[in-house]
């Protein structure tokens, strides 16, 4: 198996990507795209990668403002003006990226955050998406109490990190715990709540703002059943942060998208239950 990790400019950005291949003689294979989550990084998807790369070359990247693509004072001079932190501006930063890596068709495999991404890119640019995974996504009603209220305590709690969380015992596990419903292991705690320190202020604070506002909550439920791809929805049954019943919402809008839930799970099925999340994936690529 072999991991590349690169860095590629894309509007004035450069942006963390990673290939995952596993070299067969002879043989191309398809490709394989992952979208994270909000306040994330690639690096959660690696073990599903590793996996996969038995029947696709997998490609991981972190968002504009996330993970390993930053925003250093000169990268803030020199990119676009123009660029923004709607959700269809990190669609349009996929395009590019794709472009430059020479990747036409694909299937694509996203969470959370990134599954609105995923899913707005998807309507834009069907003729590309061979399959589509969301996992942990769907549709909500817009409050116009709570969305403001939630803004400003998600712009309180960013504005509130420090790198010192990092040496407090047991901060991973205390970060995760209204992520979950059952325990990770210290070292993918640790890598979450070290992706979380590490992420653009301004980058993390807006993206709060596009991902839960009017406008998304309009916007997606036409997206969701506008998809003309075969789509896979899978939602942990304990989600506390995307509810089931969101994911259900998003399914019933569209025949094409097949609808799993996966019990005893909450914001990150695919790392609490790996096997069953995996077998569910892999059934509905048709690779087992």
């Amino acid at each position: 198996m072999k991991a590349e990790g690169e860095k590629i400019n894309v509007r004035g950005v450069e942006h963390y990507y990673q290939w995952v291949r596993k070299n067969r003689e002879g043989l191309s294979k398809p490709v394989l795209v992952f979208m994270h989550g909000w306040g994330g990084s690639a690096k959660y998807w690696q073990d599903v990668a590793n996996i996969l790369c038995e029947y696709f070359d997998c490609l991981l990247y972190d968002f504009r403002g996330f993970g390993r693509s930053t925003l250093s004072s000169s990268t803030l001079a020199g990119r676009s003006p123009s660029l923004g932190y709607e959700l269809e501006e990190y669609a349009e930063d996929l395009v590019i990226l794709l472009a430059q890596l020479g990747v036409e068709k694909f299937t694509l495999m996203a969470h959370s955050f990134g599954a609105s991404i995923a899913t707005l890119f998807a309507c834009r640019y069907p003729q590309r998406i061979e399959k589509l995974i969301l996992t942990c996504s769907g549709i909500f009603t817009y409050n116009k109490i709570t969305f403001p209220a939630f803004h400003v305590a998600g712009t309180l709690v960013v504005k509130l990190r420090y790198q010192w969380f990092m040496s407090v015992p047991f901060a991973g596990r205390l970060f995760m715990i209204r992520f979950l419903h059952r325990p990770l292991s210290d070292r993918l705690n640790r890598m979450f709540l070290e992706d979380y320190l590490q992420a653009d202020r301004e980058t993390a604070t807006e993206t709060i703002k596009t991902a839960v506002s009017k406008k998304a909550a309009t916007e997606m439920p036409q997206a969701f059943a506008s998809l003309q791809m075969p789509t896979l929805l899978i939602a942990g049954g304990k989600d506390q942060i995307i509810p089931p019943k969101l994911g259900k919402s998003a399914a019933a809008l569209n025949p094409k998208i097949e609808y799993r839930e996966i019990p005893k799970t909450g914001h990150f099925p695919m790392l609490e239950d790996p096997a069953t999340y995996l077998r569910q994936v892999r059934q509905f690529l048709e690779i087992d």
